[in-house]
């Protein structure tokens, strides 16, 4: 049987964690020497008493001792085999063990013991003073050695708060100074700058900056303006410096003005600012951003430019349309008064001029469609060897002696595709406005190359693009004058020497082709105009609308019905057909036009129709026609100069372009546009 006793001693604390009292395992099978042993020791600790050496194992594994008094002699287990099973467990082998002996006082009993692990030996009967000091001092050993672990245990723990603190604190750092670095990249990426100001007395603010990319806003007058010998007032636009009078009564304030920089240039900012007037102080101060806008001001005016461009194109596409019904009565009544009027000399002559006149109202109307971008384009594969030789004729005679041009086209298996005779003309403009830009003469250089296609160039199903740039050294263009050098109709030239049309051309004709136009200039130093067309490979066909052929044939096609709502153009296009040997009968709207499709007198060989027609256009006039007779030639014919006219026509439908000539009437009865 196996009892336990418990002392009162208090367990003693050290720093806040508290060490408890020693604990003495007393092994014996007699339980009066327990009992005894418990009363002797019990002042110094917690006995534990056993009964018989596995009964102190089982102690042993249950909780640690500073001490163990053991039987030398006991049934089953005596104290060597429980010593011996105690030194070979690592978690007690350090315990110190005091056998307890009535006999066996020899020193060979003696040296057993000691070999078997034990500090000491009490020989019984027991002599309670000695006990008590024996065992005490390794109560107390015990108790020490807890305390000192307690003491490490608490510094451990206080120096590892310590690291977490100061860990903590580095954390907050580093954070603190990643969020310090991001506002300081937030700003530097930023157009802005942080002030802080004060008004002179006369309602206008002195800014002093205090965060921010000064040197991106004001770039090469930064400098000046940190160190005090520029004031940022002094360079704002005298025109917007009223509305920067600051209202002493306001608490808030908002302003957006130009500034001019030292290259003569101008910049748009944004400024708002609150006060933070201190109690006490007589000066009112505020604090406000500066926002650098100039961006998105120069981003508003190509939008306002994009859109005068379109309203441009769209107003350009109506008078085109109505110059065309009047080139068209024109032409087709000088055509005919050529034929049928027997005319002297001089009124031939008269009559030439009239035509020569409405041929150039034609090319006037064309170029106007060309920077409308809605002009008529007939593209073919172009080798750019080809497109050098031929604008090298064109020119080669119109430079003059002092302007050389130099000529580099690079070998490529790329071919352009684009309207060549539009193409043409755009390198001749440009070539001859590089002449002008050198009064004094100089080189022009040409060339032509490949351009890998990127992210940014212009939606095109080309892999590659061709670069076309022509290079002067001229008088360059300023900055002012090249914002606006390719809208309709402005130049810089003299009155009667330029018309303005010619570089807005050029760029109708790069977009519509699908590019895109380059320009670069350096005042003094020369220009750069660079064309960046499409290239591609392999030639790819599709075109729905197809061109009337200019090659006279035989008449094969006899009873035309001719729609226009026009009749002045109507009756040109029908007494020349008359002219050309076929029967012609005239309808001034569609209504009439179907009533003479549903009932006619004989079968029409050919249906001539206008597009743009009050209640029904040209193209429902087509449908009805083909409704009523599903073989019935058809032609459109139109002053509108738009590519997309024909996307939802009939199959078999052709277009003729006003003003329509003898030879386009020729082609038309040859039969060319049967079905």
């Amino acid at each position: 049987m196996t009892t336990e006793a418990t002392n009162e001693r208090s367990c003693e604390a050290v720093g806040e964690e508290l060490v408890p009292s020693a604990r003495i395992l007393v092994v014996d099978d007699d339980e009066r020497n327990l009992l005894a042993l418990t009363q002797v020791l019990g002042d110094l600790g917690e006995v534990v008493t056993a009964t018989s050496g596995r009964d102190a194992l089982r102690h042993l594994l249950a909780g640690e001792f500073a001490v163990i008094l053991l039987d030398v002699f006991m049934p089953g287990m005596d104290g060597y085999e429980v010593a011996d099973l105690i030194r070979q467990r690592k978690q007690t082998a350090r315990i110190p063990i005091i056998f307890l002996s009535a006999v066996n006082k020899e020193t060979e009993h003696l040296i057993r013991g000691y070999a078997m692990g034990a500090v000491d030996y009490v020989f019984k009967p027991v002599d309670p003073l000695v006990l008590t000091s024996k065992v005490s001092v390794f109560v107390d050993l015990f108790e020490m050695r807890k305390q000192v672990e307690a003491r490490s245990r608490a510094e451990r723990e206080l120096r590892e708060a310590g690291f977490r603190s100061e860990l903590e604190r580095l954390r907050i750092e580093n954070e603190l100074h990643s969020a310090r670095a991001r506002q300081a990249a937030v700003l530097e990426a930023l157009p802005l700058a942080l002030f802080e100001a004060v008004s002179d007395g006369t309602g206008t603010l002195v800014r002093e900056f205090v965060a921010g990319d000064l040197a991106k806003l004001a770039e090469r007058e930064a400098s000046a303006i940190e160190a005090g010998d520029l004031r940022w007032e002094d360079r704002i636009h005298p025109d917007d410096r009223g509305a920067l009078q600051v209202d002493p009564s306001s608490e808030v304030f908002s302003a957006e003005y130009r500034w001019i920089s030292d290259e003569g240039g101008h910049k748009h900012f944004i400024e708002r600012a609150v006060r933070i007037s201190e109690e006490g102080a007589d000066d009112s101060r505020w604090a406000g951003t500066l926002f650098d806008v100039t961006d998105r001001k120069k981003l508003e005016a190509q939008l306002l430019q994009a859109g005068k461009m379109d309203a441009l194109g769209q107003l350009t596409g109506g008078v085109a349309h109505d110059f065309n019904n009047v080139l068209a009565a024109v032409l087709g009544g000088a055509s005919l008064l050529e034929k049928r009027a027997r005319l002297e000399d001089r009124e031939r002559q008269v009559l030439d001029q009239v035509r020569a006149a409405a041929e150039r109202g034609v090319a006037l109307v064309r170029r106007m469609m060309a920077f409308a971008r809605k002009q008529d384009l007939s593209p073919v594969y172009l080798p750019p060897s080809e497109v050098c030789d031929a604008v090298i004729g064109l020119v080669q005679q119109t430079l003059g002696g002092n302007v050389e041009l130099v000529w580099n086209c690079e070998e490529t298996e790329l071919v352009l595709f684009a309207d060549r005779s539009q193409l043409e003309l755009a390198l001749v403009n440009l070539i001859i406005n590089a002449r002008d830009a050198m009064p004094g003469g100089g080189r022009i250089a040409v060339s032509i190359a490949v351009v890998p296609a990127s992210s940014d160039m212009p939606s095109f199903p080309a892999a590659s693009y061709l670069s076309i740039e022509v290079r002067d050294a001229g008088t360059g263009i300023p900055p002012a004058v090249l914002e606006r050098i390719t809208e309709p109709f402005f130049t810089t030239k003299e009155v009667g020497k330029g018309t303005g049309l010619g570089l807005s051309m050029v760029l109708g004709f790069v977009e519509q082709s699908g590019g895109r136009i380059e320009i670069d200039s350096i005042v003094g130093e020369g220009t750069s105009v660079r064309l960046l067309m499409p290239a591609v490979r392999k030639p790819e066909v599709a075109e729905r609308l197809v061109e009337v052929s200019r090659s006279a044939r035989p008449v094969s096609l006899r009873r035309i019905l001719v729609v226009d709502d026009d009749p002045t153009v109507g009756t040109i296009i029908a007494e020349q057909l008359r002219e050309l040997g076929a029967t012609v009968q005239c309808a001034s709207s569609a209504a009439e036009a179907f009533d003479l499709l549903r009932s006619p007198v004989e079968p029409f060989d050919l249906l001539l129709t206008d597009y743009a027609m009050p209640g029904a256009n040209g193209l429902e006039v087509i449908a009805q026609a083909r409704a009523l007779h599903p073989d019935l030639p058809c032609v459109l014919m139109t002053g509108y100069a738009d590519d997309s006219l024909g996307a939802s026509s009939p199959d078999a439908t052709h277009l003729l372009r006003k003003p329509v000539s003898v030879e386009d009437l020729e082609a038309l009865l040859s039969g060319e546009v049967a079905a």
